[in-house]
């Protein structure tokens, strides 16, 4: 799957059913069929929408884990906590299980925002204030992530 692109705007209604937009329906077109993985982030309070290509491709690496390590184990148990199978509607509408809803704190207007091979699924309250807190330190993420002068992967 290609790397997913853009930041939109939605709104959920009573029961947590959501509207995909129309740009991001068409560029998860071939996983529409398959359907998602929704999950609680791990670093975030927000919510993280795998096309099940993605989850799959992630759970071979999680189940190369030495299950006999508490570590590993515990890792994967709070890892898959709050996991849910979603399918997109005949109408384009995605529901948010209400659990994860909650850990969100999803209430109306919420944000969906492409991170590379997912989704995630902020409330936009709560998306506003991760980027804003984001804007002070990433002059100094950015240059500490992608400023490597490694020459294979030179991005300029």
């Amino acid at each position: 799957m290609n790397s997913l692109i853009g930041t939109y705007e939605c709104k959920v209604d009573a029961k947590g059913r959501l509207m995909l937009p129309a740009a991001l329906k068409k560029q998860l077109a071939p996983e529409l069929q398959n359907g998602f993985v929704i999950k609680r982030a791990v670093f975030q309070e927000c919510l993280e929408l795998y096309p099940m290509q993605e989850w799959d491709a992630l759970m071979l690496k999680v189940n190369k884990l030495n299950r006999f390590k508490k570590k590993n184990n515990d890792f994967i148990r709070r890892f898959t906590a709050g996991v849910k199978l979603v399918e997109v509607d005949t109408n384009g509408r995605l529901l948010i299980p209400k659990d994860l809803v909650g850990f969100a704190s999803i209430a109306k207007d919420i944000v969906m925002s492409s991170a590379v091979n997912i989704v995630e699924i902020w409330d936009k309250t709560k998306y506003e204030e991760a980027i804003d807190d984001a804007t002070l330190d990433f002059v100094d993420l950015a240059e500490e992530v992608m400023g490597q002068d490694n020459e294979d992967d030179s991005i300029s």
